[in-house]
């Protein structure tokens, strides 16, 4: 039986090629796409609920554990300004970033072979709910119990008043490690499919992953056992599903020549 009946993965994208200029110009109206849509949530936020309320928002789970009366403060002149603009550019950002990735996903997807699509498309939609999950879990469960924890240590003659812009510092460094650490899986994945290790080599090596998460909960979060254990104990858990997850991905992303050679083999 001949192969003359297959179809070659090689002429998939024949015919689809465009002048350098073309591209530059696409790449153009996608970011404008992006920063319009980037734009109109901020606008929205602008007047509703406002700068303002986005920062009460964010500074809720620490207000809570203050004490009495006590309140956060503002050392520099211009912070009670540009702290709120901050946050929400960063919301409008965070909000609109579902239509920013499909710009991005446009703009690159023309170049992909078919098998490449089933691969990209999953990893960047589920990257993007495991950060939202990171920064959640972090801001709903993390917060609270590393605040309470924190204040029960400060002395009876000490009067906290945290900085605006200082808290800011550390709520994005929080919401970073707990958002790039729910990425485990994907890496996870990502380094299963192109070939560099194992399902075997990961099950081997998931020992010496718990010591290293530890090590990594223990420099990036404050030094209390709390968050370091929330985030040393949910990398542990999504090594697992990530384990899990790439023996899925692997098979339902592979390249036609792989099956090909796969069945030539057998």
């Amino acid at each position: 039986m001949t192969d003359s009946h297959k179809p070659d993965p090689e002429d998939e994208l024949a015919g689809t090629e465009q002048p350098f200029v073309t591209h530059l110009m696409e790449l153009r109206d996608r970011m404008i796409k992006a920063l319009v849509a980037v734009g109109v949530v901020a606008a929205v936020l602008a007047l509703y609920p406002g700068p303002g309320q986005l920062y009460d928002l964010l500074a809720a789970p620490l207000v809570a554990h203050l004490p009495a009366g006590a309140t956060m403060i503002a050392t520099s002149v211009i912070s009670p300004f540009m702290v709120p603009l901050k946050i929400m550019l960063m919301a409008a950002f965070l909000i609109a970033l579902p239509v920013v990735l499909y710009q991005v996903w446009a703009f690159v997807a023309p170049g992909l072979y078919s098998h490449e699509k089933k691969m990209v498309l999953p990893l960047v939609v589920s990257s993007t709910l495991l950060f939202f999950a990171g920064v959640a879990f972090c801001y709903f469960l993390v917060f609270g119990k590393v605040f309470s924890f924190i204040q029960s240590f400060a002395p009876k003659s000490i009067t906290a008043a945290p900085d605006i812009e200082a808290y800011l510092g550390f709520v994005l460094s929080m919401f970073l490690a707990f958002g790039l650490a729910f990425e485990v899986p994907i890496a996870v994945v990502v380094l299963v499919r192109i070939g560099v290790v194992t399902i075997e080599q990961l099950r081997r090596f998931r020992g010496y992953f718990i010591v290293v998460a530890f090590v990594i909960a223990a420099i990036v979060t404050p030094p209390d056992v709390i968050s370091q254990l929330a985030l040393a104990i949910p990398m542990c858990l999504l090594y697992e599903i990530g384990i899990w997850a790439a023996q899925l991905f692997v098979k339902h992303t592979k390249a036609p020549e792989e099956d090909e050679a796969k069945t030539a083999e057998s």
